[in-house]
């Protein structure tokens, strides 16, 4: 493979093919992100929610994300969302939930952290079994879409300051630090081109990281990479696309750490490998 220069591919230009030949051997086909298990354990790190401050101000059944765009609609504000010929504003449910990458709102939203809305709720942080995704906290959701003071996570990508904190935290674990190789792994799912035969791998620096979030690409606008990986394989993590958190596998120092820090909110899931 080959590319045109830009800022990106400067400092994390394409992999040769074969990269992710060891990820396929340990975790199967990547086609929503390889999956690792426990190198020797893993945690999840959890992608960010946001609450609005007057959130609680809306009553017992808070206006909904499913509630606002249908009144949008019937006002004429906004117009339908038609794909192929089908009205999804009528077969579908607004969630509240995105795709791909995320940040803080702005002015009026505060992190909400999972722990503190499960201790209000009384669902768990994740139900037994599952994994992060959006079948987490039920009882918030009215018919299947949050309140509208809610931001729930997004799917298939860490958002920015997450992304940023796990960088810093994978750094201080890294024996060469900001200079340790790393490769990034884009999934077909985000590229939306699915060609497992010629899989997008990049390589740089893992002190370098944040321009896979930061630098714009016209193929890599959207998503996090699948996976990011230390060159000697002493840690790999995996942002599945149809999941709402990111699962580190290495040492147990870094899982520790994640587990403790307080810019990132990490889990144990103890039924998954």
């Amino acid at each position: 493979m080959s590319e045109e220069p830009s800022p990106l591919s400067d400092l994390w230009p394409l992999a040769p093919g074969g990269a992710t030949d060891w990820l396929f051997e340990l975790c199967g086909d990547g086609l929503t992100g390889f999956m690792p298990p426990a190198m020797p354990d893993a945690a999840w790190v959890l992608n960010a929610m946001y609450e609005h401050e007057h959130e609680h101000e809306r009553g017992l059944r808070p206006v909904t994300h499913h509630d606002h765009r249908q009144a949008r609609l019937a006002e004429g504000s906004t117009p339908r969302d038609i794909i192929g010929g089908i009205d999804l504003d009528a077969v579908t449910v607004t969630t509240g939930g995105g795709l791909g990458r995320a940040g803080h709102p702005g002015p009026g939203w505060r992190r909400l952290p999972w722990a503190e809305l499960a201790r209000r709720t009384g669902d768990p942080v994740v139900p037994d079994g599952l994994l992060p995704s959006y079948r987490c906290f039920p009882s918030v959701r009215t018919n299947g879409s949050w309140p509208l003071g809610i931001a729930p996570p997004t799917e298939g990508s860490l958002d920015r300051e997450t992304w940023i904190r796990l960088i810093d935290i994978l750094t201080a674990h890294s024996p060469a630090g900001p200079d340790t190789r790393c490769l990034a792994y884009y999934n077909p799912m985000t590229l939306g081109a699915f060609d497992l035969d010629n899989l997008h791998v990049r390589a740089g620096r893992l002190g370098d990281a944040a321009s896979l979030y930061d630098i714009p690409e016209a193929d890599l606008t959207d998503f996090s990479p699948a996976n990011l990986w230390a060159e000697d394989r002493s840690w790999v993590l995996c942002t599945d696309y149809d999941l709402w958190a990111t699962k580190v596998a290495g040492p147990s120092a870094l899982v520790e750490a994640l587990l403790n820090d307080t810019g990132v909110e990490a889990v144990r899931l103890p039924w998954v490998t």
